[in-house]
Formats: C-alpha cells, structure tokens, sequence
C-alpha cells in the first residue's frame, strides 16, 4: 500500500485486529468478517453512498478489508471462495457498490446484502445450483474506476469530471463550477448539436443566431465562447475566420462546461469559460445500437457498437456511424451529414492504455439568414439564391490518447489529434438597409490544419498523516493553419415580398483576397491539489504560454507578426462540510490574445485579460442520485475589441463587467425519474467603451434573468405492455439588449420541449421528441441591423433497437 492509502485508513478507522489476523488464517477459519471501526459512523447511505477509494492491487481478501474500512460497511466472505484471487486497483470517488463490482470482477463471485446492510460475498449459481464464473453485475451510474472520461451512466448525474482540474477529481472536491450533460441526458433529449446539448445548463446561453447553425454559437456568464471554448477530449478546436470543426452530437459520449476564467489551465480562451466535449470510447462490454430517425423532410440512419475484439483481448473497439438527408425549417436549405468513427483501446496491462479516435465527417449545409429589420414576412422566408447557398465541411480527425502508471504514485498521459476541414461557403443575402431588395453575394473556400499535443505528468503522495498532495505538470502544443480565399460581389435586386430566384446567371462576384493565418501556441502549467486533514482541499495553478501569430494576405504580399506571452494564475479552496456538502471559492484569470491588427490603441494592441472571484456550494446527497450546485461570481475582461460606429474601425478600449448568479440540480431518481433544473442572474455592465455613451450601459444580447427545468417520468409497463416515458421541458431566456447602445430591447421568450419514449420490447424502442413544441416565432437577436429568429417547431421519431 502506497504512504497516501495508508494515512487515509488510519484517519478513516482501522481494521479490528481480529479481522487482519483472520487474514492470515484464511485457511483454519471458514468464514472472515472485515468491519469498520467501532467509533467510525456507518454512512447513511450503505452501498449505494459514494466514497472516495484508493485500494492498490493486492489479494482480493486484503482488497475487501480495505473495502469495508473505506465504505464504512460490514463485508464477509468464505475464506475458501477468496483465496488466491487477485484484486485490481481502485481509485477514484465512486458509489460502493462500483468499486465493489470491479473489485468483484472476472472472480466468480457476487454479493449480497443483508437487512442490517452487512455486505456478504458468495459464489455466483446458475439456477441449476451450478457455480457460474465471470458475471458482471451492471449498475445504473457505474463508471470507469479511474479515468472519468469512459465514464458511461445511465444517468442525468455525473459525479466526476477530468475538465475542471485535468485530474480525476470528484466534482464535489473542486474549486470551480462545472456542469456535465450525460449520454443519457443527450439521447434523452434527442440533442442534434452543440447547442441543444447545453441549452439546459445553467450560466449558458446557447443559439443566440437562431436558424444560423455554421457555428455552435455559446455564451458563458455573458461572453461568448464559439471562438475559443470548443475543445474535444481536452483539445483545443478554435475558430480563426471562417473554416471550422463541427462536431456531430451522436459521436459525443459527454459535454462538460466549465465555467469562469480557464487559462492557468488550458491557455487562451475567453473569461466566462469553455465546452470540453469527449468522444465516444471503446468499453470492455459488448453493446451496440442501430436506429433511424424520421421526421418531416429528415431522414437519418445511425449505428453505435463497441466491446471487445476477442475473448480475452487486450483490444476493444467502437464504431459509430450515421448518415443524414434533411432539411432545416427554412426554406431551400439543407442539413445533409455522414460521419463515421473508428476508435480502438489497447491495454496490455493495468498500467497502460492507449486509445485510438478517428473520424471523417462530411456536412453538406444552407445557412440560415438574419432578415433586415425593414422587412416583415416568415421566417423561413428565403433571399438567397439555391444554387448558391453552401455551407459546406468536410473534416477528418485522426488522435491517440496514452496513459501510463509509471508506479503507484506517478502516472503520465498524453493526448493528440490532428484535424483537417475542407470548407465551400457561398452565399446571397439581403443588404441591411434601403433599398430593400439590394443583395450581395459572398464566398469562402478555406482549409485548416490543426495539430494539437498535450503532456501530463501527475504525481500523487501523502506527505503525512494530514496532508495528501496530488501534483500535476503539464507541456501542451497547439499549431493552426487557416488558408481562405475570399470573392465578393452583388446579385440581380429581389422583391422580399414576392422573391424570384435567377439562378448562378445573376451572381457576379470577383476574387477579393487570399489569407492564411497561422498561429502556434506554446504552454507549460503546474498545479498542486492539497487535501487537508481530509476536510479542506486547496487547488494552487499557474501557466505561462508563448503565442505565435502571422497573418499572411498572399494575395497583397504583406505580413502581420505578432508574440505575445503570459503568466496566468488560479487559487481555490473547497472545504467539505459532510461527506455530502462541500463549499468554495476561487480567483482565476483568463488570456485571449489578438492575433492581427484587427483592434487598434496608441499603445499597441493587448491581449484581452480577464479575471474572475467566485463562490460556491455544491450538494450531492448520498441517499438519491443527484447533485445541486450554487455559485456567485464577479467577471471582469479588459482590452476589449469593440466596434466604432464613428471612424468604422474596431479599437481595443473596452471593460465588461458580469456578476451573477448560478442555480443548478441534476436528479435521477430510481430508473423512472429524471430532472434538471437552472436559473441563471447576470448583472452585466460595459465599463470603458470606444463609445463614450455605451459606458453604464448593458452589453448586447446578454439577458439579465434565464431558466430551464426538463423531468421525464416512466410508467412501468405491465404484461404486454411496455414501459412509457413521457418528458417535457420549458427554456426561459429574458430580455436584451439589441447593441451595447441600448436603443432597443428584445422581449423574452419561452419556448417548451417534449419527448415520449415507449418500450416495444426489451430491445426495441420508439420516440418522438419535439423542439418548440407550441412553435413559438421570437427573436433570438438582432445583430448588425439583421433580425435573426429562432428556430420553429422540429418534431422526430427514432426506432431503435439496442443489445
């Protein structure tokens, strides 16, 4: 046992003496009992309380003893049925009864328990009183012992996240606000992007742009993250101009955000935080899915299997896949996808993993239009013209994730990924003011190469009796390369009202400029997580990264070169009240460099810099599966780029200002509920503005008050019957301001969604879920002059049989 796993049973309750010595005469006593200590507190909530585990490889006799220390449960077993097992490692804040089942697992034996709560580990019997070896009982929110992101639950509550420290830290134990939308929430919802997957979340605001849908449009805390808070499995996937990533929402087994100033971790990004979306991975057991879905103008089919290559492999893999032919609700657009995923795990042994991500995806997509406020007609209505209305990707990522436990204290891990898009991007729009009909035409052909690596070195000891220590340090590299020739021109005027389309005969645009950008970003972070006398957890992080920024205009022959550099800090402290209670704070900074000279100031462009205080509390209940969370916050970003209306050039003067407050609570409760529930208070205030008069004023299309709440019930079936889950939910977004003006507000809006699920049979199961249910019209933002509506009602049916 390593120095920390023996200070934690100490302090925890020790073994009574007569169970380590009816360890060692295993074989002279049939029966052994392992107790927790007559003055430790058996937890309320037996073996369904989550603990905290750190039991190292060893006997499965020794590994039960130390089980029922840290559980705070009773566990006996026949001697005979344990001896010369092996037990696996265990690490990590999980339920009892997860830890018990790995511990369990490939032995033969199960377990009972007792009225009293005693834990009893018997052989497993086949119903003809046979002994059945090899059973794996599955349990609702099981998760990967170590390594949060194969987390797989069948749940709306997840009790971990890798995001907010870059270490397997309970969310309870973290000093900072991080909410995570599960696979189960997802399918749950039907989610068919980024932005459906955290509409629900509380502190984000998510498709402002409405039928707009080129990009995963996120606001944190008030600023938004679409340029600089996307990252996949940990990696960045920033937008520089026009050419991005686009993730498919079937591919994605997690979504967390964290939220705040992120960058003593992770580099640049903007202060109100980031989205980390993690890719399905391979499991150990065998499981699979197909199904379509269907609705109107929508047709898509969809697989998902995963397990392992072979009995007794060291490889496991998955493949997921889907293809789509649809349409958005506006007119003469298109939503067309193929995406297929390919990932494999290798592990030869309990100490190293490596796994395998690839994927191509190719979307064929219109684009939905803001309406010049001088309009009035549908909005589905459409301007353009059809054969000139691309928005088209093609993407293809290929990246390895490697972890390594060099010896019980020290792990190390590495994460990479190389990404290629293709973009075609065409377009005729509307000219924003009189005389109404004037268009423009507009295109984009562009293509990025992305590269991203980052190295961890995480060290994990006990100092003493009262002091846990788990250190990490990490060397990240980022390089993205962004080519994209630009032609602009007009099209034939149209009347809005009675729009007639002439085709590719009527567009003249001509060749305008050829850029590429390039940036490289060097980082090197450290942070040291203190765990005091098992109550208070001090988070210390500091990083300092070297930017590299050249923005090349081929076609003019000039050259904009910029470094910039930067040391960013965090400091939290998390104090656990109870096993269920835990309290916060934390100060962070945030680092978002300007890469061209895009804003201008007489004493040189700086990055933006942002800085953030929080306070929080966190409650997860032993007793139900749930997790509540609570947190104030005061925002500030400084150097910031705004527009000047007055010289028609962007200048970098501006101060925001955002405090708030945050409610949020996710609920599974048994197998036949689930709930989540988030309120949302921003405060937001620009400070210091190129436009004198903007000062005091709220910032553009930031509302003051949010909320949402989802819940799904299930009605058990009966006979022939099977079970019927219906579920419904309501987002609330307030009212805005139209510009940093304040000239004019946009009203509130409700728009409620709904789902039912009916089990056919064990196997087999059809949903419908509808998105704006009531088909509310509303004004998502109006932005530049252009008057953008969010989407109207989508409703679909899937069949799906799983295995």
């Amino acid at each position: 046992m390593n120095n920390g796993g023996a200070a934690r049973l100490q302090k925890r309750g020790r073994v009574v003496v007569i169970a380590s010595a009816l360890m060692m005469t295993t074989a002279l006593a049939p029966v052994v009992m392992f107790a927790p200590d007559a003055n430790a507190q058996v937890s309320a909530g037996g073996i369904n309380a989550e603990h905290t585990f750190d039991i190292p490889t060893q006997s499965l006799t020794s590994a039960l003893a130390q089980f029922g220390v840290q559980a705070g449960v009773q566990v006996t077993v026949d001697g005979a049925l344990a001896r010369g097992i092996d037990a696996p490692a265990i690490n990590g804040s999980m339920r009892a009864s997860t830890a018990l089942e790995a511990l369990l697992r490939g032995s033969g034996l199960d377990y009972d328990v007792t009225s009293d709560g005693t834990v009893v580990i018997e052989a497993v019997t086949s119903s003809a009183g046979e002994e059945v070896l090899d059973t794996l009982r599955v349990e609702a929110n099981a998760a990967e012992a170590s390594d949060p992101t194969n987390a797989i639950t069948d749940s709306f509550v997840a009790s971990r996240s890798r995001t907010a420290s870059k270490t397997d830290t309970p969310i309870l134990d973290d000093s900072s606000a991080v909410s995570v939308v599960t696979q189960k929430e997802m399918e749950t919802r039907n989610v068919q992007d980024l932005q459906q997957a955290v509409a629900y979340t509380a502190g984000v605001q998510a498709g402002e742009y409405g039928s707009d849908v080129r990009y995963d449009y996120v606001r944190i805390r008030g600023f938004g993250q679409q340029n600089l808070g996307a990252y996949r499995d940990g990696l960045p996937s920033r937008i520089y101009n026009f050419t991005n990533s686009r993730p498919e929402a079937y591919g994605l087994q997690q979504v967390d955000v964290l939220k705040g100033s992120t960058s003593s971790l992770f580099g640049m990004n903007a202060p109100g935080g980031l989205v980390n979306m993690t890719t399905k991975r391979p499991q150990d057991e065998a499981s699979g899915e197909v199904m379509t879905t269907f609705g109107e103008n929508h047709l898509r089919g969809a697989g998902d299997v995963t397990g392992p290559v072979g009995e007794n492999s060291n490889w496991s893999y998955r493949l997921t896949a889907l293809w789509q032919d649809a349409e958005r609700g506006q007119d003469y657009s298109q939503d067309d996808r193929i995406y297929v995923a390919p990932a494999f795990t290798y592990a030869p042994n309990a100490d190293t993993k490596l796994t395998i991500l690839t994927s191509y995806s190719d979307r064929e997509s219109g684009l939905g239009y803001g309406f010049p406020a001088g309009i009035e007609t549908s909005r589905d209505a459409f301007f353009g013209e059809p054969d000139f209305n691309n928005f088209d990707t093609e993407e293809t990522n290929i990246g390895y994730e490697l972890s390594h436990q060099i010896n019980d204290k020290l792990e190390f891990r590495q994460n990479a990924r190389y990404t290629h898009v293709d973009l075609t991007y065409e377009t005729v729009y509307l000219n924003d003011t009189t005389p109404l009909g004037n268009r423009y035409a507009f295109a984009i052909y562009g293509e990025l190469d992305r590269f991203a690596i980052d190295n961890q070195l995480q060290y994990d000891t006990a100092i003493n009796d009262t002091l846990d220590s788990k250190t990490l340090v990490g060397l990240d590299y980022n390089r993205d390369q962004n080519r994209e020739r630009r032609f602009d021109g007009t099209a034939s005027p149209i009347d809005p009202y009675n729009p007639s389309y002439c085709g590719m005969s009527c567009i003249d645009i001509d060749f305008t400029s050829d850029t590429e950008i390039t940036q490289a970003a060097y980082g090197l972070y450290a942070q040291e997580q203190l765990t005091i006398a098992d109550d208070w957890i001090a988070t210390v992080g500091g990083r300092f990264d070297y930017v590299q920024s050249d923005t090349d205009t081929i076609s003019s022959g000039t050259t904009d070169e910029r470094d910039d550099h930067k040391f960013t800090s965090r400091f939290g402290l998390t104090y656990k009240a109870t096993n269920e209670v835990s309290v916060y704070g934390n100060y962070s900074e945030s680092y978002q460099p300007v890469y061209s000279s895009l804003a201008s100031r007489p004493d040189g462009v700086k990055p933006q810099e942002g800085t953030q205080y929080e306070l929080g509390v966190k409650y997860q209940p032993e007793a139900i599966d749930a997790l509540f969370t609570a947190a104030v916050f005061d925002l500030t970003q400084e150097n910031v780029s705004q527009y000047d209306s007055g010289s028609a050039t962007y200048k970098q003067i501006g101060e925001i200002n955002s405090r708030g407050l945050e409610l949020e609570g996710k609920m599974s409760l048994g197998e036949q509920t689930n709930m989540t529930v988030a309120y949302t208070f921003l405060d937001a205030e620009i400070k210091d503005d190129a436009t004198a008069a903007n000062i005091g004023n709220r910032p553009a299309n930031v509302p003051k008050h949010q909320a949402s709440a989802w819940l799904d019930y299930t009605i058990p079936g009966q006979g022939a019957l099977g079970d019927l889950t219906l579920g419904g939910g309501v987002r609330f977004v307030g009212e805005r301001q139209r510009n940093d003006g304040n000239t004019e507000t946009l009203p509130s809006n409700s728009v409620f969604d709904a789902a039912i699920n009916y089990a056919v049979t064990d196997d087999v199961s059809l949903s419908v879920n509808a998105t704006n249910l009531f088909d509310r019209e509303y004004v998502s933002s109006n932005t530049f002059g252009s008057r953008y509506y969010g989407e109207g009602r989508t409703v679909l049916a899937t069949l799906k049989y799983s295995w």
